[in-house]
């Protein structure tokens, strides 16, 4: 008797727990993924990639919004304002979540208003010249940088762009002050590096590779702690003498005031879509690398990379207009 009563007691203990304790099975109502940057781009390409797997696995409308400026900045500001009670996500990067916030003094949300929830692709980085470039490898073009400093030029996509500060870092360990071109966008920086007018570029793989196996510009060496499966043949950084490993993500976040277990729940479904093998080809096709995080993975992830980068772009001094 005095056993029965016991676990009696201890299945009303059980009974008793909070039903908000308990991760939520479904969605009340259609899921919104917003994406701060105009159709077409990587963020928005892998926003839908994901959101059409999400809708098959949640059995729930899932719709992405575009809501496009201020580099992303206007959709994080908007969606630090959700409330709890509605079903919506932000797809952002580390130029939103991790450089923003240390670059412009006056920015209307902070790291703190947002939930990690899931890492679905990471992107690398390249260093490239025009096809053109007598420079044929990335030694040869170590040489002319000591040779030639004052002509040191590196063109980044856009100054105080992630880009900028990682060729800050490759100049850092190679010695060397580079002289950072930003321009407005990967389009007008290929332009001028393919036509000779730039020695030397930094960008995004997704943005560099199409315009190398096109034999318009050369990768000289890559980000990445490994070669590119798309370019086996361009070395890494580290491979080239250059201790230096590091990338770009495209990760989910809620509100901060989205329940911590329903933010968790996205983030394991999330993370289970994208082990997918279909759905990674996919991916990969898009020029970036495939990532199953959940919610506990992610934000370690976002914590290391705000450590690796955040020393880069304080000592670097700059400050984003207003």
């Amino acid at each position: 008797m005095r056993g029965w009563i016991a676990a009696a007691l201890a299945a009303g203990i059980a009974w008793a727990q909070p039903a908000a304790a308990q991760a939520p099975q479904k969605l009340d109502g259609p899921l919104t993924v917003v994406v701060g940057y105009a159709p077409g781009g990587a963020s928005d390409r892998i926003a839908r990639l994901v959101a059409e797997r999400l809708q098959q696995r949640l059995k729930v409308p899932v719709v992405v919004e575009n809501k496009s400026g201020a580099g992303g900045r206007l959709a994080a500001q908007w969606m630090r304002a959700a409330d709890a009670s509605q079903n919506v996500l932000m797809l952002a990067n580390p130029a939103v979540m991790v450089v923003a916030p240390l670059v412009y003094d006056k920015l209307n949300y902070a790291p703190a208003d947002f939930r990690p929830v899931a890492m679905v692709s990471r992107y690398d980085f390249g260093l490239a010249v025009g096809a053109g470039s007598p420079i044929k490898d990335f030694a040869a073009l170590r040489d002319w940088l000591k040779a030639n400093p004052s002509q040191a030029n590196t063109g980044v996509p856009a100054t105080g762009s992630l880009p900028h500060f990682f060729a800050l870092m490759v100049g850092q360990r190679i010695g060397q002050t580079p002289e950072v071109v930003g321009y407005r966008g990967s389009g007008p920086l290929l332009t001028d590096l393919i036509g000779g007018v730039l020695p030397q570029a930094i960008d995004t793989m997704d943005s560099l590779l199409p315009q190398h196996l096109g034999g318009k510009v050369r990768v000289l060496a890559v980000s990445s702690s490994a070669r590119s499966q798309a370019l086996p043949d361009v070395p890494t950084f580290r491979e080239m003498g250059v201790d230096l490993v590091a990338d770009g993500w495209n990760a989910f976040f809620a509100s901060a005031s989205m329940p911590a277990d329903k933010a968790r729940w996205l983030g394991d479904e999330i993370a289970a879509v994208m082990r997918d093998g279909a759905l990674q080809e996919q991916v990969r096709a898009a020029n970036l690398v495939p990532v199953s995080e959940n919610a506990e993975q992610t934000a370690a992830s976002v914590a290391a990379y705000r450590k690796q980068w955040e020393p880069v772009v304080r000592a670097s001094g700059f400050k984003a207009e207003q």
